[in-house]
C-alpha cells in the first residue's frame, strides 16, 4: 500500500525580546513609515545573547514532538534547515539531537536559505515514501541577527530570529499528506543576496570583519523582481502538476519575507488575504524558520483544518525557490 508523509505535530519558538521600527529608528536612518510600506514589518525578535540556532531549534522541537505524541528516543531522523548554525561543524541538527536526547536519529544540516524548510519537507518525504525512515523531525531555525550589518537600513530593518518545526512520518491510506514538492534553485544570481565573506571564499580575518563582509548583503529590488516571477511560476508548476486549479488551494503559508511579494501570491491564487498566513509584520523574515512558524501558528489557532489544500512556498539566497502541497 502506498505510503504518504504526513505532518503528525508543528512547534515554534520565538525569543522574548521584541525589536520594533521605533527601536530601530533610534540605531539606523529609518522611520516605521519607510519600513512598513516597503516590507511590511513592524516588528522582529531578537535571541538572547546565552542563545544560539541549536537552543532555539530545540524548543521548537520539543512543542512539534509533543502535539504529534512522538517521543524523541523514537526519532529516526532529524534535519535542521539553517544559514546561521551554531559552527561550522558539528552540525545544529547533532547538537538538537544531544539536547533532546535523541541517539537513535541520524542528523545533518541542509543551507538553501529561505527556502530551506521547503527542502528539508521535500528529503523527509523522499525518505518516508522509500520507507527508509518512519518519524523525521525537521526544523527551519535561525538566529540571522548575529550576521546583519546594523548600520545597513536596507537590511537590517528585515531580520528577526526564530525557530519552527515539524514531526514527520508514514500514513497508509486516505488522501492526508504531503501531495508534491518541488524545489528549484539558480546559482547564477547568487550575488543578489549573499554573505560575501567569512568562509572559504573569504576567510575570516580582521579586514573582512571590519568591512562586514560576513553579513548580509543585498540587492533589494532585483532580489523583489525575481522573487515574484520565479513563485509566480511554482505555483502554476504546482497546480499543473496536480491536475488543479486556483480554487482548489485553501489555504497558503508564504515564506515572511515581505508583504507585497506575498500579497502577489495571493492574487496569482485568487485567495483572499484572510486564506493567507501573514506573520512578517510580527516577525520579520526569519529565513528557514519563517514558513514553519507562520505554519505552527495557523495549526495552533485552528486557521487550518482537516481536509484542507495547503500551499506552502519560499524564496531565497542562492537563489532558491520552492513549493509543497499538502492535504492537512
Amino acid at each position: 500500500m502506498t505510503v504518504r508523509t504526513v505532518i503528525a505535530g508543528t512547534g515554534s519558538f520565538l525569543p522574548e525580546k521584541i525589536l520594533t521600527n521605533a527601536d530601530l529608528e533610534k540605531m539606523v536612518d529609518t522611520s516605521d513609515e519607510w519600513i512598513v510600506s516597503r516590507s511590511g514589518i513592524r516588528e522582529r525578535r531578537v535571541a538572547a545573547p546565552e542563545h544560539a540556532t541549536s537552543d532555539l531549534a530545540t524548543a521548537a522541537a520539543r512543542n512539534a514532538l509533543e502535539m504529534a505524541g512522538v517521543a524523541a528516543e523514537d526519532l529516526d531522523l532529524i534535519i535542521v534547515a539553517t544559514l546561521s548554525p551554531d559552527h561550522f561543524f558539528p552540525s545544529t541538527a547533532g547538537l538538537v539531537q544531544r539536547n533532546l536526547g535523541a541517539f537513535k536519529a541520524a542528523a545533518f544540516d541542509l543551507e538553501a536559505a529561505c527556502t530551506g524548510f521547503i527542502y528539508a519537507l521535500s528529503i523527509a518525504d523522499a525518505f518516508i515514501k522509500t520507507r527508509t525512515y518512519e518519524n523525521i523531525l525537521i526544523m527551519g531555525a535561525e538566529v540571522l541577527t548575529r550576521f546583519i550589518d546594523w548600520e545597513d537600513r536596507s537590511t537590517c530593518v528585515l531580520f528577526g530570529d526564530g525557530a519552527g518545526a515539524a514531526v514527520l512520518r508514514g500514513e497508509e491510506g486516505g488522501e492526508r499528506g504531503i501531495i508534491s514538492t518541488h524545489l528549484h534553485c539558480d546559482g547564477r544570481l547568487a550575488e543578489l543576496l549573499y554573505a560575501p565573506g567569512g568562509v572559504s571564499r573569504i576567510p575570516p580575518t580582521h579586514e573582512t570583519i571590519d568591512k562586514k563582509l560576513n553579513t548580509v548583503k543585498m540587492q533589494g529590488n532585483e532580489v523583489f523582481k525575481v522573487a515574484v516571477t520565479k513563485l509566480r511560476e511554482v505555483v502554476e508548476e504546482v497546480l499543473a502538476e496536480n491536475g488543479l486549479t486556483e480554487k482548489d488551494i485553501d489555504f497558503l503559508v508564504p515564506h515572511q519575507a515581505n508583504l507585497r511579494i506575498i500579497q502577489a501570491t495571493a492574487k496569482r491564487l485568487k485567495l483572499p488575504m484572510e486564506k493567507v498566513v501573514v506573520t512578517v509584520d510580527r516577525h520579520g523574515n526569519t529565513s528557514a524558520a519563517s514558513v514553519p512558524l507562520a505554519l505552527d501558528e495557523a495549526v495552533r489557532t485552528g486557521r487550518i483544518k482537516s481536509g484542507d489544500r495547503v500551499l506552502l512556498e519560499a524564496f531565497g539566497g542562492g537563489l532558491t525557490w520552492g513549493a509543497a502541497l499538502i492535504r492537512w
